[in-house]
């Protein structure tokens, strides 16, 4: 059993291992996210001690069917690819035998498993936009209550209804497929191995000792449903076209007679003190020189997730162009566009924070 037990692990290890030496590129979330899941707890048979009175020593094998499984989680995406999470869990499933020599019998009744975990998950990239492959490791506590079980055999009897618990870990494995259209929400699907390695004593009638347990296993299939609140929704298409960008990922025109730069602080499209005479500056020249349109860009960093940066670099641009309008320019001379962590001023690694990315370019031409 401890042989199958490792199988997990050493999984997780190696998709781990492939995993985190891919480059890191798009995420699907940044900041905080909820999350539900429902689905199937598969028990494996679990070594027990049984009570003494009337049933002898020995170990024998606890048997248990399936159930439902149960989780919820309230968690934080750091846009890197790493997410941390709450996580509370409950199961139900069945007892179906207590088998094996010196206790050959029956066995009837529930348990009921709840707790809590603490998760580490790291989301990977494979390239595809509506899939986002997940692994994780957890640790928590959790209790189990044995509802109206009852051992029989040989005559004697031996029934509990208690509640124990003990210190319990899991790998998590699963994939995320965001919902087109609707930022922020996926649906999940997901394996977790859990252990709760510590034995669990239940007390019983006749008190003549405690059933011991552990330590048990238990594989969880889930399906769900995430939705992280701070992913922007994506440009509306006809913005993009009224901006003559077939594509946010569209290579920028070339440099006209004269552009401008306006910074952003770090997820920012407040414009500072210095952001407004710059852009006063080029709405000046706008006047001065025969502009037939004034093309403004939006850029950010590498930092946070691609949907998140490609709506801040269109809200940054959105800004910048206010600006200009206050400024006297004519709303019908300025085109916007968006190009969110694409052609960076300064290449960076993926992931990093760069000042000098984070601009709108104001180009007259």
């Amino acid at each position: 059993m401890r042989r199958f037990a490792r199988l997990p692990i050493l999984l997780l290890a190696l998709l781990a291992v492939l995993g985190l030496t891919r480059p890191v590129r798009a995420q699907p979330i940044q900041g905080p996210y909820v999350s539900l899941g429902a689905g199937y707890d598969l028990p494996q048979n679990t070594a027990a001690t049984p009570p003494a009175a009337g049933f002898g020593g020995g170990k024998l094998r606890f048997e248990q069917n399936g159930g439902l499984g149960l989780s919820g989680a309230a968690g934080w995406a750091l846009g890197d690819g790493w997410r941390f999470e709450l996580e509370g869990d409950y199961d139900r499933t069945g007892i179906a035998a207590l088998a094996r020599t010196p206790m050959p019998g029956t066995a009837s009744g529930r348990l009921s498993t709840y707790g809590a975990m603490a998760n580490a998950i790291f989301d990977l990239d494979i390239g595809n936009r509506y899939i986002f492959p997940y692994l994780g490791l957890g640790a928590g506590y959790m209790w189990t209550h044995l509802d109206s079980a009852l051992a029989t055999s040989g005559g004697a009897d031996w029934s509990s209804s208690a509640t124990a618990g003990g210190f319990a870990w899991q790998a998590i494995a699963g994939s995320a497929f965001p919902v087109p259209g609707m930022p922020g929400l996926s649906i999940t699907a997901e394996y977790r191995f859990r252990d709760i390695t510590a034995g669990e004593h239940f007390s019983g009638t006749p008190t003549g000792g405690a059933l011991k347990l552990g330590p048990r296993f238990d594989h969880i299939f889930l399906i769900g449903m995430r939705y992280a609140f701070d992913v922007a929704p994506p440009p509306p298409p006809a913005a993009m076209a009224a901006a003559g960008a077939a594509s946010p990922l569209a290579a920028p025109a070339p440099a006209p007679e004269r552009s401008y730069l306006v910074f952003f602080d770090w997820d920012s499209a407040a414009l500072t003190a210095r952001a407004r005479a710059i852009v006063a500056e080029a709405a000046a020249a706008s006047h001065r020189v025969q502009v037939t349109r004034i093309r403004v860009n939006g850029y950010t960093d590498a930092s946070g997730a691609v949907p998140y940066n490609q709506a801040l670099s269109r809200r940054r641009a959105t800004a910048v162009a206010g600006q200009l309008t206050h400024d006297g320019v004519a709303p019908g001379r300025i085109v916007i566009r968006a190009f969110g962590e694409t052609h960076p001023l300064v290449p960076t690694a993926p992931g990093a924070r760069e000042p000098q990315n984070r601009r709108v370019e104001i180009i007259l031409g």
